[in-house]
């Protein structure tokens, strides 16, 4: 789509941006590509990029900056990235040691964050599919059924049922009690198999409400086996891009707290190999309109079990944030084979 000397002069474009946070004008794509064009010719170059949406003209100046598209076709064609120093490289394998798996979750967080000035964050292993060891059902009105589950751990998830018919505290400790008799102990993807038999002996209207709490129990216990530790968010103050719009930032601190949003961007680094980069609204948040995500799944044995990233403004060095996110990936990946 762009010829030699538009990509060169997008590519010095979104390099200077990055470098000083201020729009580029002609004079300094001159002084800069290493092209030697007329201010003429290079004001006709950057009116094309901008008609194509790379580049974009703020009000207040005659210079250009990058658009997350122009971001896009930067990070995606010309971006060149740079190796890590040597002792940046040692200082993540010196501390993510393979003893203790929380502690390197929390310690990869938080040298995500160090290294890159942004947020920090690692999503923890999966943990492996999670029984129940006491199920308890109680009414709360004609149609809704509170769902009470108890963990092996002794960890309590509550989920609301709504129910086709009114059930009488009778039925439901029958529920309970037949659950609890005869799968305590078990996942409830081993109950939805067992049951399949069980079920045909029971009355109709109770096996819609054990199915119901199969499916609301499973979806609870995958919920609250998901987790990340996220590190550096008030680094994100210090960002004059990101800082400028309070109301905005205040969203984006929101998300953090809210896990499930987070968690739909992240996950799909799971689903992908090596790493990945989410561009202003290419996330699909609207909180992250303004930031970029770069994540990479990290593996135990060759399984992808969870992922890394870092969160911070548009305008960051991609060419070091995109190998700091990788190293840590694989050197996670190395430490929990250890472990």
């Amino acid at each position: 789509m762009l010829d030699r000397r538009a990509q060169i002069l997008l590519k010095t474009l979104v390099e200077r941006y990055i470098s000083d946070g201020e729009p580029v004008g002609s004079r300094s794509l001159s002084k800069y590509s290493g092209l030697d064009l007329s201010p003429a010719t290079i004001r006709n170059i950057m009116a094309d990029l901008e008609e194509l949406g790379f580049i974009a003209s703020p009000h207040t100046s005659s210079g250009r900056i990058p658009t997350p598209r122009g971001y896009r076709v930067f990070v995606d064609t010309l971006l060149k990235v740079k190796p890590l120093e040597q002792v940046e490289i040692n200082r993540l394998e010196g501390e993510l040691h393979p003893d203790d798996p929380q502690r390197l979750i929390s310690s990869a967080s938080q040298l995500l964050s160090q290294l890159t000035r942004f947020a920090g964050v690692v999503v923890a292993p999966k943990r492996k599919a999670a029984a129940f060891r006491h199920i308890e059902f109680l009414a709360l009105s004609e149609r809704r059924v509170l769902l009470i589950i108890v963990t092996p751990d002794g960890d309590v998830q509550n989920r609301i049922l709504f129910t086709e018919k009114h059930y009488s505290p009778a039925d439901l400790t029958m529920a309970g009690n037949f659950l609890n008799q005869n799968y305590a102990g078990r996942t409830f993807e081993e109950i939805r198999r067992g049951l399949n038999d069980e079920l045909k002996k029971l009355r109709e209207d109770m096996t819609l409400l054990m199915s119901a709490a199969v499916e609301a129990g499973d979806r609870a216990l995958s919920e609250s086996s998901e987790s990340y530790v996220i590190s550096g968010e008030k680094n994100l103050l210090d960002s004059t891009d990101l800082s400028s719009n309070m109301a905005r930032l205040r969203e984006l601190f929101e998300l953090f707290e809210r896990k499930t949003l987070l968690m739909q961007i992240l996950d799909k680094s799971n689903r992908a190999q090596g790493v990945q980069l989410f561009i202003g609204g290419e996330s699909g948040i609207a909180p992250l309109d303004e930031c970029s995500v770069v994540t990479a799944p990290y593996e135990v044995d060759g399984q992808i079990v969870g992922t890394v990233g870092v969160i911070g403004p548009t305008r960051m060095a991609y060419e070091r944030v995109i190998p700091i996110v990788d190293i840590t990936a694989k050197l996670l990946s190395s430490a929990f084979s250890q472990h």
